[in-house]
């Protein structure tokens, strides 16, 4: 395998996610002088602390940077029917912008009902088909709602100057909120691109063409230096909690500071890459401070856009 020999250049996340956060906060004060204030109605049923913290995250943001918002919270006893209705009202509601309807939903939802029906001008999660094919159809980003993840990967690579046009990619992970989409974006942006899941054979010597790897596939240390060419850049999307002693030795070796936290929690955060696998990369997304930094960022600037565009 060909050895590196320039230190990997680390994407950060979190400065990038402020630099768009700061770019919102201008839209949102040029849009209050054409006598509007963009709004936000993010939906969150029952009592699930990990989706409770993250949306009051999201509210809290709003209000950083002047947006309006409304947390809705339906009893986890909702049941499709009412929770239908909810999303009819918003709908129809002149100052909401923006729905996102928090993930997951109770087992008695179906899911794929209440996404869908969401006006597709206000599906700031950009999960709609309407929005999905707007995207596979290769409309332009300014025209498109796009799922704030994927969203968020394509700017970390054009703010950090990485090439994208030309350049092979290979996404790992075939999803509908990452994978699909994250492809779709790379493959409008002239990129080579090749999708991999779980049933691809040769695995090993199609990442290692990759300029440019994004791996989505939501297992802990998946990619393995074997799977890297020498100089890629490298996309971590994933966060995975691990809790044996064994995974940390195995992930972080003599790492002090990341032993000293696992022991007080009893767990720490690895991404879908092995960490040893980024010594081989030209520039890589940390876990975490990489692409989860732009998630909300990006919903930001998608509640701007959705906003924009309604009054076009």
């Amino acid at each position: 395998m060909t050895s590196v020999t320039e230190t990997p250049r680390v994407l950060d996340g979190i400065a990038i996610a402020a630099e768009i956060k700061a770019e919102v906060a201008l839209e949102v004060a040029a849009a209050r002088e054409h006598g509007y204030t963009p709004g936000l109605a993010v939906i969150l049923v029952g009592d699930v602390p990990a989706s409770q913290i993250y949306v009051r995250s999201k509210v809290k943001t709003c209000a950083e940077l002047g947006i309006y918002s409304e947390m809705v919270t339906p009893a986890a006893t909702a049941t499709t029917e009412e929770l239908l209705d909810l999303v009819h009202s918003l709908n129809q509601r002149a100052e909401i912008d923006g729905i996102l309807i928090q993930l997951p939903l109770p087992a008695q939802v179906d899911t794929n009902r209440l996404l869908e029906a969401v006006d597709p001008a206000k599906d700031v999660d950009g999960f709609h088909p309407v929005n999905a094919g707007r995207l596979l159809s290769g409309a332009s980003p300014e025209q498109v709602l796009a799922p704030c993840t994927p969203a968020g990967i394509l700017e970390v690579l054009r703010r950090s100057q990485i090439p994208i046009a030309g350049q092979r990619a290979v996404v790992l992970g075939r999803s509908n909120i990452v994978g699909k989409p994250v492809a779709a974006m790379l493959l409008n942006a002239s990129a080579t691109v090749t999708i991999c899941h779980s049933q691809t054979r040769n695995l090993e010597a199609l990442t290692r063409e990759a300029d440019i790897l994004v791996a989505a596939i939501g297992r802990a240390g998946f990619v393995t230096p074997a799977m890297v060419r020498s100089g890629a850049t490298i996309i971590d999307v994933g966060i995975n909690r691990i809790t044996s002693e064994a995974e940390l030795v195995r992930f972080f070796p003599g790492d002090a500071k990341r032993r000293e936290g696992f022991l007080k929690r009893g767990s720490t955060i690895v991404g879908d890459v092995d960490p040893a696998a980024f010594a081989l990369a030209g520039a890589y997304t940390p876990v975490p401070g990489g692409v989860c930094a732009l998630t909300i960022a990006m919903l930001m600037s998608n509640t701007v856009k959705a906003a924009r565009l309604r009054r076009l």
